[in-house]
């Protein structure tokens, strides 16, 4: 596939040109680089804002106070800056605590984070929901602080009259029910980590708000990561019941093959339809693990949801996550496109599927008195067609659809369509609201 910006057509390069003008922006879990990120983004897909207000209880958390930042640095001995805010978003700890104050190396050393293994990147580090502060550097840089007098500071407040800030673009459905995006908006300047993910959704959006009106809604949520999908959750319990099917999207720029995270149950119609459609892509599925993103939240004690997770390289597992690495160049322009395709064709399928649902008889209902024994019986292929009868029943729960059917049966489509047809003349198969 190739990567960085060599192999960008001018259709991939819009793609890149977004994120890179993303990059600069400095995120945190609140704030103005929030705002400014989806005011960006407001440009291409409409966005509507929603503030939070700090001190919101959701869930067992509580929004926090909006940090504001505006200068931290680090003065040597010599009075040189050996650490600037304003060279990289990512050399402050985010959410430190405001400090003006000299120290000895010693004494500050606590509060330096750097990576010996990769000497020239910074790392990104987070002190959210605590009081500390720190600084991240080059291990290169760290390396050659001399013993002495240290001035450090930083200019930041944490605001009880702030807000969190969520952003939400939706496409309006037949019905009420919507098929969930959501990308977390909290990483400062790093591309793969996670402006991919919110570049390829953007654009999935308005690719798919080109198409005429579907059945069900397609919702973008935007937010903070853990905290921001709970707030979600939390503001309007009632919306769970609407929510057909999910997907969190997350470093998606890299040149590894797709990955699709199942749902915790790993059986649902999301689950089923991501599978297959990126194994047409040449990727793969994997199971369900408390840990990653936002698909936990989702997938939560008393949410369960039906929300998968689609990836290329996991977290963690790759040299240059949460580093200053994890830059545009890291970021392939195809890549990008190939995960817009992907989510495209996802929701599409979750679309245009035919749902099998049944009428809710308890046990096997009985063919007979409705004149399908005497249907199946006499048709040229008696046993194929009534098998493909008792499978769409066996399917026909509002999770499944002829897909489904045909795969796991193993009989010809043509015989499950005519199954599906003989059916839906009944009251055994009704159409789902």
């Amino acid at each position: 596939m190739g990567d960085g910006h060599s192999e960008r057509s001018d259709g991939l390069s819009d793609l890149h040109a977004l994120l890179e003008r993303l990059y600069p922006i400095h995120r945190s879990m609140t704030g103005d680089g929030l705002r400014e990120t989806l005011a960006v983004l407001d440009d291409v897909i409409p966005i509507d804002i929603t503030e939070v207000q700090s001190g919101t209880r959701v869930g067992d958390w509580t929004v926090p106070p909006e940090w504001k930042i505006r200068e931290a640095w680090i003065e040597g001995p010599g009075g040189d800056r050996v650490v600037d805010l304003a060279d990289s978003n990512l050399h402050v700890v985010a959410n430190s605590s405001a400090i003006d104050a000299s120290m000895p190396l010693s004494e500050l050393e606590p509060h330096l984070h750097s990576i010996e293994s990769m000497p020239e990147a910074i790392p990104y580090r987070t002190a959210y929901f605590s009081d500390d502060w720190g600084f991240c550097l080059a291990d290169r840089t760290r390396r050659r602080l001399e013993d002495g007098e240290y001035r450090v500071y930083i200019d930041a407040d944490h605001d009880e009259t702030g807000s969190l800030t969520l952003g939400e673009s939706v496409i309006d459905g037949r019905t009420a029910d919507e098929i969930v995006l959501y990308s977390h908006t909290c990483h400062p300047s790093l591309a793969n980590d996670n402006l991919s993910g919110i570049v390829v959704a953007t654009e999935a959006m308005r690719r798919l708000s080109e198409l005429p009106q579907q059945r069900f809604g397609v919702r973008l949520v935007l937010g903070p990561a853990t905290i921001g999908s709970i707030t979600w959750l939390a503001m309007d319990p009632r919306r769970h019941q609407r929510v057909h099917a999910g997907l969190t999207l997350v470093s998606l720029g890299d040149t590894g093959d797709l990955c699709y995270k199942r749902s915790f149950s790993g059986d649902r119609r999301i689950d089923r339809v991501a599978g297959r459609t990126v194994a047409e892509f040449g990727g793969s599925t994997i199971d369900y693990y408390p840990f990653g993103y936002d698909e936990r939240q989702f997938n939560a004690p008393g949410v369960r949801l039906p929300f998968g997770s689609l990836m290329r390289s996991r977290h963690g597992s790759y040299p240059e996550y949460h580093t200053s690495a994890d830059d545009p160049d890291f970021v392939s322009s195809a890549s990008l496109a190939e995960a817009v395709d992907a989510v495209v064709k996802i929701v599409q399928r979750l679309q245009t599927g035919r749902i099998l649902q049944g009428s809710g008889t308890i046990g096997e209902p009985q063919l007979g008195r409705r004149g399908l024994y005497e249907s199946v019986q006499g048709d040229a292929f008696p046993k194929d067609l009534h098998y493909a009868v008792l499978w769409v029943l066996t399917y026909a729960d509002g999770e499944h659809d002829i897909d489904d059917v045909v795969i796991d049966s193993g009989l010809d489509r043509g015989v499950v369509e005519r199954a599906v047809g003989l059916l839906s003349g009944t009251d055994l198969l009704v159409e789902p609201g």
